[in-house]
């Protein structure tokens, strides 16, 4: 199956948190999205990987993606090498995808760093016709997206563009909340984390008003990117 756009995340609810309005918005436009999971997110101090496994699977079916995988490398521990990389590579080259959206380029967690650049270096890799990868005994053709995007997570990084999500911004919150047991839950009597506040909740809400407003929109998502951005025409720009 080839897909238009596939979205990387270290951990499962990160694609969630940083673009799910932009995958929801694409979706509704008739693009096929994909979703990787880098890990099964079984450091979290809330749940376990088998409940964040069930949670991935329901928010998967809120945001309308075609397909999700979960490569189940090591949670804190991963890093960027070889291994690893023919690991995203080979998701890469069996999807096929013209966008690549993964995690944002510095953050509070570790792994989301990691992950951004484990993911763009397997995308630049993937091209490479003398890198051999095959999947159930079947050699792979090269294949490198056009683009690659970083959301924007914990830190409140400078987007170098922003997509307008107006309406796409509920449903967002519905994706993220099918965490149960990682967010806002008065009566859970799992130790509290940073993420787990109301506070964090509702700043989901206000930094997409925040961006949208930059542009004149209601609610917005930003990304950066690693290369200049070109366009045919100013109009596209308006």
């Amino acid at each position: 199956m080839k897909l238009d756009i596939l979205a990387f995340g270290a951990h499962p609810d990160d694609v969630e948190l940083g673009c799910a309005g932009t995958i929801l918005k694409e979706v509704s436009l008739g693009k096929k999205v994909g979703i990787v999971d880098l890990t099964r997110g079984e450091l979290g101090t809330r749940g376990t990987a088998e409940t964040r496994d069930q949670e991935a699977k329901d928010a998967a079916k809120i945001l309308g993606v075609l397909v999700r995988e979960n490569l189940g490398l090591r949670d804190g521990f991963f890093v960027n090498d070889e291994k690893h990389q023919l690991e995203v590579i080979k998701m890469i080259r069996k999807y096929k995808p013209e966008i690549v959206l993964c995690n944002a380029i510095d953050d509070r967690h570790i792994d989301h760093g990691k992950g951004s650049k484990l993911v763009s270096d397997a995308c630049f890799l993937s091209g490479l016709m003398k890198i051999e990868t095959s999947v159930d005994g079947e050699p792979q053709e090269a294949w490198r997206p056009k683009v690659v995007y970083h959301y924007i997570q914990w830190k409140n990084i400078e987007p170098d563009f922003v997509v307008d999500i107006t309406g796409f911004e509920d449903k967002k919150i519905e994706a993220v909340m099918a965490y149960k047991t990682q967010f806002y839950d008065p009566n859970s009597k799992e130790p509290a984390t940073p993420i787990t506040s109301k506070n964090f909740m509702e700043s989901l809400n206000y930094r997409a008003q925040d961006l949208g407003r930059l542009v004149g929109k209601d609610f917005a998502e930003g990304f950066t990117v690693e290369r200049c951005l070109a366009v045919n025409s100013l109009e596209d720009l308006m």
